[in-house]
């Protein structure tokens, strides 16, 4: 059991996350006296000292009868002047005074990214750069939250690439998000509520109802002067549609918002929800990218996983894509799937390589609590943390191979080995959909059940979310509501409400 103690409740979430870096603790209870065997308390206290943040933390270990304690003092170098600064600098003294603890008592912990636990490295990367100059952002990600300098490598180049991509020319500028939350099976791996389409799914009724929520959102974008920066339509599995209704909602959406901006992609996903169909209605359509997923090119983890495809049919989707004259591919790889071996991943690499897609993500296993995974874990064996970052260095590896940068990275919970995901693309073939998305640099308008709307106020470091429902009888439900908040997070204090709706 691990029992925590603060006098600093409101970052009692920060400080599980920083534990769970080291311990596999669903959540953190109350202290207990006396201890018992293979209990870990730890405590955190924040004070202002000298005009600056400091913060004390103990991790104290039960084992053998005995007890051993360690303490880390860690004092912010930074001050604010604002509440938002001086609470997020707490905030900082309290994570890394608890992970330092931490570290104390479990040495052998493999911890790359030292005590980031957020999403989004580049972004702290590139915001410690504006704020504080290239050097001294370095020396914070080297000796202030500990990141390898293999990890802080790679943020850094990405932040190169990401320098050449498309700029912003204005806050109007808008992501365009499309959800089908619908698969033709469920990963064991997957925590998203898609749900999976039967013969008698009334596919109708959401489809009736997500062209009534892109019709809105055109509207509100039309009329307040916004433009579509990119489109992207995800899932779920969006080619789990049949061709003519694939016709029907793409065609819907570019008569609705009259172009897509700088680019289209459609997750494709699923190999054998994949036709020559369907690809020809997503080029006629104007896709300009699409993914072709296998997660593995082992046909034994495939049905392990839940996956209803073999490696040769990842091939065969892969050649008609081709064929229909898409030049803009991205694949899905996952590193440390169950009873997979670093022989076993290699395997999934070389035959990506024979492929050579533009683009290639190779994301690290997360363990979601919602998984069928999570419920089983005693059944499949998985990797160490040490062979997961192998095998994510053998995907590195590989899109050197294939002329590959880094441009786009996002890190999860419960990941193996505290890693993370990584987009790779070929020059001039980047998503800028993917790299709005993660840095938040643009706001996003989404449309479907479980799909994030999201504004973001440049110039602000402020970003604002509308969560649309998850389930999809609710999302039916609730769609007035939902347009409604959409309108409010847009246009409130600066444009005049709308007057009609669809």
């Amino acid at each position: 059991m691990v029992n925590l103690s603060t006098d600093c409740p409101q970052f009692d979430n920060d400080i599980a996350e920083v534990v769970r870096l080291f311990l596999d603790a669903e959540k953190l209870e109350a202290p207990r006296e006396p201890m018992l065997d293979g209990d870990v308390f730890v405590s955190a206290r924040l004070f202002k000292e000298n005009h600056t943040w400091a913060a004390e933390a103990v991790c104290a270990c039960a084992e053998a009868g005995e007890r051993r304690g360690f303490s880390y003092r860690y004092e912010s170098p930074l001050r604010g002047e604002s509440a938002l600064e001086q609470k997020r600098y707490q905030k900082r003294c309290v994570k890394i005074a608890v992970f330092r603890a931490m570290r104390l008592a479990f040495p052998e912990a493999f911890l790359p990214w030292g005590s980031l636990t957020g999403i989004r490295p580049t972004r702290l990367l590139h915001e410690l750069k504006e704020s504080l100059g290239a050097e001294e952002a370095r020396r914070m990600m080297l000796e202030s939250f500990d990141v390898s300098g293999e990890k802080l490598a790679l943020a850094a180049e990405i932040l190169s690439v990401q320098n050449e991509m498309p700029r912003l020319s204005s806050e109007k500028e808008t992501g365009v998000y499309i959800g089908i939350p619908y698969c033709k099976t469920r990963c064991l791996y997957c925590s998203f509520p898609s749900e999976v389409r039967h013969a008698k799914t009334d596919m109708a009724a959401y489809l009736a109802a997500l062209k009534r929520d892109i019709a809105f959102g055109a509207r509100l974008l039309r009329e307040t002067g916004r433009k579509v920066r990119s489109m992207y339509m995800g899932g779920g599995t969006p080619t789990v549609l049949t061709a003519d209704e694939l016709d029907g909602l793409l065609s819907f959406t570019l008569s609705a918002y009259g172009g897509y901006g700088l680019e289209f992609t459609v997750e494709a996903g699923r190999p054998d929800t994949i036709d020559r169909e369907k690809l020809s209605v997503l080029k006629r359509s104007g896709v300009t990218r699409i993914s072709i997923n296998p997660q593995s090119m082992n046909d034994a983890t495939l049905a392990l996983i839940g996956r209803s495809h073999s490696a040769h049919e990842v091939e065969r989707a892969f050649y008609e894509a081709r064929e229909a004259g898409f030049s803009a591919i991205n694949m899905d790889v996952i590193a440390g799937l169950p009873g997979e071996s670093l022989g076993d991943f290699q395997n999934t690499l070389d035959a990506v390589e024979r492929l050579n897609p533009e683009n290639l993500t190779v994301h690290t296993l997360a363990i979601k609590r919602s998984s069928l995974l999570k419920d089983r874990l005693s059944l499949y064996p998985l990797a160490s943390a040490e062979e997961a970052d192998h095998m994510v260095d053998a995907g590195r590896a590989l899109a050197r191979r294939l002329s590959m940068r880094p441009y786009y990275m996002y890190r999860q919970k419960y990941m193996r080995g505290n890693l993370e995901n990584v987009g790779y693309a070929k020059p001039l073939t980047e998503c800028v959909y993917n790299v709005d998305m993660m840095e938040e640099t643009a706001s996003i308008l989404s449309h479907g059940a479980n799909a994030m709307t999201k504004r973001v106020f440049q110039g602000e470091s402020r970003v604002e979310r509308i969560p649309a429902p998850k389930d999809i009888k609710t999302y039916l439900d609730k769609l007035d509501a939902l347009c409604e908040a959409k309108e409010r997070l847009f246009f409130e204090e600066r444009w005049p409400r709308l007057t009609s709706r669809p």
